[in-house]
């Protein structure tokens, strides 16, 4: 499956890896830009990522995720802070990307209120500023406590820094203020202020911010209030939650009354009655954005009248009454000096456009992304080229098109990994369609992908090495101590033979602790098959699969026999039938193994490895098991063995394991705190049992 296929040609199986994919990187891109303000894609990366995950569970409802980012605002708050909880939740706003869009919006409020064409609908509208939602709680018009957004419900409590910004009162002025209310807005710099202080920052030898947004962001959340109080804050109120009364009927008036009392609000702020009015306001507003002091990337549309806001209220991650129309990306013309390679962390090779650097929104920007060789061949782009790019966020932007040929010779994808020289391959699907990315082969032995391999092949579904986790993982990397995964076994003789003192001497470790660890990875010397082969990384090649390779083929020496094969002598072969008769295996996950085994890198580290570790067999099922067959489901905290425990005993026996509740499910094993799984399982007639009652039934 390419990341590219379209939703409505999705698999059920597909879909949920799918899912799985998505919920991760939307999780680490919020984690970085929440937490670390250092975001990893652009805006327009982040919400393609979220629409994506949308459509697919809109389409499949039941494959929804217990941590789905649809229902997910944020990320959790940073160790360094006091935690602080919303009273009321932080959301985010949905977006709107055209003129139709915002019809639809207003479209949809007429419709959920019942109201005629005839009848006015007021929106607000107001510049988006880019920068770093705080909420202020104040008490009896005193200033109690500042928090970030958080994940939406708790957030940091950035009190003490707060309370250095010019901006936020520490007492309310004037009067009809709540005796408790929660003011809700954004911190921001000044791109004036912002440009000195990373010439500050750069003459102190310190790393510069990437744009405003960052140093606002990474000025407040200071653990030194020294440091925030030091740099140029700036804050706009603009919402508000919580309040012990009424104090407004309508959304422009109250924010009207957030100026009275003593804060900053935007003065671009509008009240508009219909839908062309809004739009003529946000071409205003876009006309303006360049010369604004501020960032600002799109306009906020707010239904003006507060009582119809909280008859609309809420869906998932958001209000029905606001949304977010976003500006299209900003573009320039440059000139395309070269091409390069970047491979990544899985082994996808990207080709970057290295530019003459050009100015775009106040950003300079030197490199561009071309995704791929197809898109490459698209656009005809070729070094010496002057290009049209685009950027759709503060990371890296793309080319666009062609503006100018310059004569050059057309520019080749290599086939091979410019960083281990392996082949450099793109994959067929079961459609027999090629991926649009080329991906390095080298896995474990490719130095660009090792520490993301390295940080798989320990985890809790593969060896399991306890103690050994991704800190320690890029820690040994850096240290040139561990290169592939063989290197683990031998971690005490790589220490010494690198020159370096032994692990007890480390920071961070002492002489329990580094036993403890050595002795984790011995403990790892017998593993089962269906582990170490997950553990290895192969694409395609993941946990599902890898038991059912190892419940078919039982021995490791047998099962890989057929790999060498199949690779050798291609899909016409006995071996090659072997492997993708297996139900549940397709020619994908056949062809990735034969590529992996082609390779001579990776044949060499597995040797290596082999050569320190033994693999177990797999267990025979029991074809009388009283499971045997049957699709199982766990749900709930199970007492007496871990979740995965349960399903590689249930798969022993035979059965098939499950994660969700469907009429095919046979039983469903609830443990307490079981929730709408056993609801739904009650529903469908599904047998249900605790889990006691599970090993009387599969004989302890």
């Amino acid at each position: 499956m390419s990341e590219a296929t379209p939703v409505e040609e999705l698999t059920r199986e597909e879909a949920a890896v799918e899912l799985e994919r998505l919920a991760g990187l939307i999780a680490e891109a919020d984690a970085a830009y929440y937490q670390e303000d250092a975001p990893l894609m652009t805006d327009a990366e982040y919400d393609a990522a979220r629409l994506r995950n949308a459509a697919i569970e809109a389409r499949f409802p039941d494959l929804k995720r217990e941590d789905s980012p649809s229902d997910r605002v944020g990320a959790t708050a940073h160790e360094g802070f006091a935690k602080a909880a919303h009273a009321a939740p932080m959301l985010s706003l949905d977006n709107a990307f055209s003129d139709e869009d915002v019809s639809d919006f207003a479209d949809r409020i007429r419709r959920f209120l019942g109201l005629g064409a005839e009848e006015e609908v007021a929106i607000t509208a107001e510049p988006k500023i880019d920068g770093l939602s705080l909420s202020l709680t104040y008490e009896k018009g005193r200033l109690k406590r500042a928090a970030t957004r958080g994940n939406g419900e708790v957030g940091e409590d950035v009190t003490a820094n707060a309370r250095t910004l010019d901006d936020i009162p520490e007492n309310l002025s004037g009067k009809g203020w709540p005796d408790m209310i929660e003011i809700r807005g954004e911190v921001y710099m000044t791109k004036q202020d912002f440009a000195a202080l990373n010439a500050r920052e750069e003459a102190a030898g310190r790393k510069v911010f990437a744009n405003p947004r960052n140093a606002a962001a990474g000025s407040l959340r200071q653990l030194d209030v020294e440091v925030t109080k030091s740099r140029p804050l700036r804050f706009f109120a603009y919402a508000w939650a919580a309040e012990s009364a009424a104090f407004a009927e309508t959304q422009h008036e109250a924010v009207q009354k957030f100026a009275d009392w003593g804060f900053s609000i935007n003065p671009m702020m509008i009240r508009a009655g219909t839908v062309e009015e809004l739009l003529g306001a946000y071409r205003d507003i876009e006309e303006q954005r360049a010369d604004l002091p501020y960032d600002i990337d799109g306009v906020v549309y707010k239904v003006d009248r507060l009582d119809w806001q909280q008859r609309l209220g809420f869906v998932s991650r958001a209000p029905r009454w606001a949304i977010a129309h976003k500006f299209p990306a900003e573009k320039a013309t440059t000139e395309l000096l070269n091409i390069e390679i970047q491979v990544g962390r899985t082994g996808s090779l990207t080709p970057v456009a290295r530019l003459q650097p050009v100015t775009v929104g106040g950003v300079v920007v030197s490199n561009a992304t071309l995704h791929n060789e197809d898109e490459i061949a698209r656009l005809g782009v070729k070094p010496g080229d002057t290009v049209e790019i685009q950027r759709a966020g503060d990371v890296i932007p793309q080319v666009l098109r062609v503006v100018k040929d310059g004569g050059g010779k057309p520019w080749q994808m290599p086939h091979q990994c410019p960083i281990c020289g392996s082949d450099a391959v793109r994959e067929i699907d079961a459609k027999g369609e090629e991926d649009v990315r080329r991906r390095c082969t080298g896995g474990l032995v490719c130095p660009a992908q090792a520490v993301e391999r390295l940080k798989h092949f320990v985890s809790r579904k593969a060896l399991d090495i306890d103690g050994l986790g991704a800190k320690q993982i890029q820690l040994f990397h850096e240290k040139g101590v561990l290169k592939g995964p063989q290197d683990i076994f031998r971690l005490a003789d790589a220490i010494e033979a690198a020159g370096l003192p032994p692990l007890e001497e480390w920071e961070g470790f002492g002489k329990v602790s580094a036993k403890k660890l050595l002795d984790a990875i011995d403990a790892r010397r017998t593993v089962p098959f269906a582990r170490f082969l997950n553990g290895l990384g192969i694409r395609h090649v993941g946990q599902t699969t890898s038991q059912l390779f190892a419940r078919t083929f039982l021995k490791w020496d047998v099962f890989w026999a057929n790999v060498v094969s199949a690779a050798e002598e291609g899909e016409s072969s006995e071996a090659w039938e072997a492997l993708a008769g297996i139900d549940g295996i397709g020619a994908t996950a056949v062809n990735a193994l034969c590529d992996f085994e082609r390779e001579v890198h990776n044949r060499e580290m597995l040797e290596a490895l082999l050569s320190k570790l033994t693999i177990q067999d797999e267990a025979k099922a029991a074809s009388d098991s009283p499971v045997a067959g049957k699709t199982i489901v766990f749900t709930g905290t199970l007492e007496r063995m871990t979740r995965d425990e349960a399903k590689a005993r249930a798969s022993a026996l035979g059965a098939k394991v499950s994660g969700s509740v469907s009429a095919k499910t046979d039983l469903l094993v609830a443990g307490p705190g079981a929730g709408s799984k056993l609801k739904k399982a009650q529903d469908l007639g599904v047998q249900t049992m605790t889990e006691d009652e599970w090993f009387d039934l599969i004989g302890g």
